[in-house]
């Protein structure tokens, strides 16, 4: 590619992405020496703030926008954060990798002298069903927003008592704490992360995908391509209780039909995706 080239990258206008994309554009700039310029725009599940996730289904709310940019030849790249990507792409393109993944908890984020939530905000069924197992008492109300506007209205508008968000986002945000919150970090034996949490992941035509590959991250991919297998096979989006985490040695596995699995890895299974997911949802007792 020639250092006069310049790349366009397709994302959505919401603080998070727009950091995620900076971060993507600088290593570009970087890693290829070529120009990158960001094209902004507002997905489905931007403009309906009132819909209910879970209620609409949840799959391409965020992305379908994006992609249409890249099939009609708007964009070079679409930037995801990885959880919204559904588990099949539209023909034509492909995930053609990853960032470096950063934190892959997920925070609860409870109002200043809250230890029990009574109510707790989320619009994840993945969420909300591993949280009934460390709070079962607890009720639950939907949360729409970015960041900063959910940690408000658990913070100073007291709307629920508690509600739950990446600790990636945050992070990315510059987000370390909330005046009259606290951040309690959840290890995956409390809540399972959703596939592909904390992976930036960068959309392409098939065509491309090899020409950016080899500078994105290839131990996250290795990682979030198992996790994707998992979700393929299972159809699962947003509106799915359904959660895999890849470390470099074991799969953390939840479905709201058996709970929450951990199961060693070999790298030869992490090599195989599509066989390792495959084999292991029949040893869960999926019917596939």
């Amino acid at each position: 590619m020639s250092s006069s080239a310049k790349l366009i990258l397709a994302t959505r206008k919401s603080p998070l992405a727009l950091a995620q994309s900076e971060q993507v554009a600088a290593h570009l700039r970087t890693a290829l020496g070529v120009e990158v310029e960001l094209f902004k725009i507002v997905t489905t599940g931007d403009q309906r703030t009132e819909w209910s996730l879970e209620k609409q289904g949840g799959k391409g709310l965020f992305t379908k926008e994006l992609e249409e940019a890249l099939l009609r030849g708007d964009a070079d790249l679409a930037v995801h954060s990885c959880k919204d990507l559904p588990g099949e792409l539209p023909p034509g393109l492909a995930v053609a990798g990853y960032l470096p993944r950063e934190d892959p908890r997920d925070v609860l984020v409870l109002r200043d002298g809250v230890e029990t939530p009574k109510l707790v905000a989320t619009s994840s069924p993945r969420r909300r069903l591993q949280l009934k197992m460390i709070f079962p008492d607890a009720a639950f109300t939907e949360i729409r927003g970015n960041v900063d506007t959910r940690l408000r209205k658990i913070a100073q508008d007291h709307v629920a008592d508690a509600t739950v968000l990446a600790a990636a986002g945050m992070r990315r945000l510059g987000i370390a704490g909330w005046k009259d919150a606290t951040f309690r970090p959840l290890g995956c034996d409390q809540m399972v992360p959703a596939v592909g949490q904390a992976a930036i992941a960068l959309e392409t035509r098939v065509a491309d995908a090899a020409r950016f590959a080899a500078v994105l991250d290839a131990r996250t991919a290795r990682a979030v391509t198992l996790e994707r297998a998992f979700q393929a096979a299972l159809g699962g989006g947003c509106q799915t209780a359904f959660a895999a985490h890849v470390t470099a040695d074991t799969l953390w596995f939840y479905h709201h039909e058996i709970g929450v699995r951990t199961l060693p890895l070999t790298a030869a299974e992490i090599d195989a995706p599509v066989e390792t997911a495959r084999r292991l949802l029949t040893h869960f007792g999926f019917k596939l």
